[in-house]
């Protein structure tokens, strides 16, 4: 009896000695195979009755350490999330171009300074004009190209984060399905190295794709939830979305198996998905933004200063701009002095109408003054113009006319609203036209008329600043009742039917409306759908006052040049309406420069830039803030390429650490090899000695 206990004690011997052979076998062999991670065999002493009976093999195991695999995993997301934002931040960054070059963007305002400057000493010359509103003309393009281009950026993001979903989606299934052959091949007592290997390399193309929390199940395999718990795979396989639609911010939303409340947002806090999330809901729509901030201001100094000058001779007609205003709130709210004047061809004034807004007054030719109020604003003025002029508003726009050949003048004085001259506001003698609202500054106060359409709505979404939906609320336009600007504030800031839980809307001095989140959400804002219209044709409330990210993303290239000053250069405003002069003497002559001058200087003017992309609100020069505007885009992009470089560093640390202990050693295998090897051979010839003692014994008995 104890030789068959010896023999069976041998057997065991011999087949532990073979499994691990083999498995040394395959480590050798795969000791290049990307993934593969080292194997061993699992084996224990076998008890019969409290006696030894040889060896038991329990299995076959991976070599892992679950700390130093969650460490590459976590690491991998970290280095995929910096390497997608560094590799767009870097393709925008180049938009702008090569910062010591001469084709620099952020240079071209200095172009335009120069070419004015020089069109100042020789207002006469139509190619030192040609040369100036050629700058004018290229710094507006290149502003719209570069605009185009970080859109179609964004489209590509979009795109590349549906893919990355639906390569989720695929690698979800892919690592459930594994859980059954895993559990099926540890019942029966395979080896199930190989469908872990699978899995495991699945899961690392996983977190690169985004982060999720990685457990081991008790029958093999893995359950992979998402950052807030979510189950992924496990017990079957979730389903991922990206939800986009317009200018609302993207996110991911995923569906259970058997869910019956369909589908939820997740957070997805890393991966090349958070990266590209980060770039679509932030970086891309913010320096569009920042783009169109810094144009739009540009196009207001030099209109600015263009609506304060004027041309010799003084065009026949001065049309204005959409303010998407009525006439009476325009009107409203102007404090100082400006006058209009009508002269014959050689600039010699025939008709003066001093416009006092702070008294409420217009006075002809320094006669009577005569009472006016924002509802008769227009009667008064062309009561005052006589046979000389016309003036007529439409579309929100004002427009003033001379009657034949006779030209129409401005001298802005000290008219402002909103920080902007009679003639700024309205757009009279504009250099740079928009195809829309070109600025948010709209004038308009708490107790001006709102002037949309009651009952109109505009629906709002609100967004976790990873893009994750809040809430949608839906904010009607007051009734007839209520039409003030305070009014369809507190509408907005409802705490009910508003954004109030989450913020609140404000009305700034120059008019712009704005939103704020607050703590804890700090909740972004986004405009589903807007029918709102202000008056007949008028702008919606997004428009006016650029809400969301879909008209601030395209202001940029929203710009060009006055159609009808680059037909004819020599109708720009290179002169200054002088009112002080004798009667009968020009108010302006042919060689005058001061206007051209004055553009040449705009960009040494403050101005308030508004908050824009990651740029605060901020008083300063044009070229100052095209400096810091240059400046941060680089910086972004170097920021987003230092980041991916210590996350890469950190990936290669935790790779290289895990990969010491999962990876195949040569040496440490060769020096296993020869231990069974040995082994092996220690229990073959105790078989062997165990058959010749049954041998001998068989033969006494015969």
């Amino acid at each position: 009896m104890s030789l068959t206990i010896a023999l069976q004690t041998a057997a065991s011997g011999l087949q532990a000695a073979q499994a691990s052979l083999r498995a040394v076998s395959d480590n050798i062999a795969n000791v290049n195979t990307p993934g593969y991670v080292r194997k061993t065999v699992v084996q224990q002493q076998l008890v019969v009755d409290g006696a030894g009976a040889g060896v038991d093999i329990k299995g076959v195991q991976r070599v892992t350490d679950q700390y130093l695999q969650s460490a590459s995993m976590t690491a991998n997301s970290d280095a995929s999330r910096y390497d997608a934002v560094s590799q767009y931040l870097d393709n925008a960054q180049s938009l702008f171009g090569d910062p010591s070059g001469s084709d620099y963007f952020f240079n071209l305002p200095d172009d335009i300074a120069a070419n004015f400057a020089s069109a100042a000493n020789d207002p006469s010359s139509t190619l030192l004009r040609t040369q100036a509103l050629n700058s004018v003309g290229n710094f507006l393009s290149e502003a719209d190209r570069i605009n185009g281009q970080v859109a179609a950026l964004g489209k590509t993001v979009d795109t590349q984060i549906a893919g990355d979903v639906t390569q989720v989606n695929t690698l979800l299934a892919q690592i459930d399905k594994l859980n059954t052959d895993i559990a099926r091949a540890r019942v029966s007592g395979g080896d199930s190295t190989g469908s872990e290997n699978l899995q495991s390399q699945a899961l690392d193309q996983l977190t690169a794709l985004m982060n999720v929390k990685v457990s081991p199940r008790d029958q093999g395999g893995v359950t992979v939830r998402s950052s807030e718990g979510v189950l992924l795979a496990g017990d079957g396989a979730s389903t991922l979305a990206y939800n986009t639609s317009g200018t609302t911010p993207g996110y991911v939303s995923v569906t259970t198996p058997g869910a019956s409340s369909g589908s939820q947002p997740i957070n997805i806090a890393s991966g090349e998905i958070r990266g590209l999330l980060d770039l679509r809901n932030d970086k891309l729509p913010g320096i569009a933004d920042e783009l169109g901030e810094f144009v739009s201001r540009t196009a207001q100094q030099l209109n600015a200063a263009h609506n304060a000058s004027t041309a010799y001779p003084p065009p026949t007609t001065l049309n204005g701009r959409n303010t998407g205003l009525d006439l009476p709130t325009a009107v409203s709210g102007f404090s100082g002095q400006t006058s209009v004047a009508i002269t014959n061809s050689s600039g010699v004034v025939q008709q003066q109408v001093a416009i006092d807004f702070t008294a409420g007054t217009m006075s002809v030719n320094g006669g009577a003054a005569v009472a006016f109020t924002p509802a008769s604003f227009l009667t008064t003025l062309n009561t005052s113009l006589g046979a000389q002029g016309t003036a007529t508003f439409a579309n929100g726009a004002l427009s003033i006319s001379a009657t034949g050949s006779n030209g129409v003048a401005i001298d802005e004085g000290t008219s402002q609203k909103a920080a902007q001259g009679f003639s700024q506001f309205f757009g009279l003698n504009d250099l740079i036209t928009a195809s829309g609202v070109s600025t948010y500054d709209t004038g308009l106060s708490l107790s001006d008329p709102n002037g949309f359409t009651p009952g109109a709505s505009i629906t709002l979404r609100l967004s976790t600043p990873d893009g994750k939906p809040l809430r949608d609320v839906t904010v009607a336009v007051p009734p007839a009742g209520n039409p003030t600007m305070g009014d369809l504030v507190n509408a907005l800031n409802n705490n009910t039917s508003g954004v109030g839980l989450y913020g609140a809307f404000t009305l700034d001095a120059q008019g712009g409306l704005s939103f704020t989140g607050s703590s804890p959400q700090n909740a972004q804002l986004s405009v589903v759908q807007d029918t709102t219209q202000r008056g007949v044709g008028g702008p919606s409330i997004s428009q006016l006052f650029g809400l969301g990210a879909g008209p601030r993303s395209t202001r940029a290239a929203s710009y060009s040049v006055n159609p009808a000053l680059s037909a004819d250069p020599t109708k720009l405003a290179f002169g200054a309406l002088d009112l002080s002069v004798a009667a009968g003497q020009p108010a302006i002559s042919p060689g005058d420069g001061q206007g051209a001058l004055a553009l040449s200087q705009t960009g040494l003017s403050p101005t308030l830039f508004k908050a824009a992309g990651d740029q605060s609100a901020v008083s300063m020069t044009l070229a100052s803030y095209a400096a810091q505007l240059g400046g941060a885009i680089g910086r972004d992009a170097a920021t987003a390429d230092s980041q991916k470089t210590n996350a890469t560093a950190v990936k290669s640390e935790a790779d290289t650490r895990r990969s010491s202990v999962e990876g195949v050693n040569i040496d440490q295998e060769l020096v296993s090899l020869t231990t069974y090897q040995q082994a092996y051979s220690a229990n073959a010839r105790m078989i062997q000695a165990t058959k010749d003692l049954f041998d001998v014994l068989a033969g006494l008995i015969t």
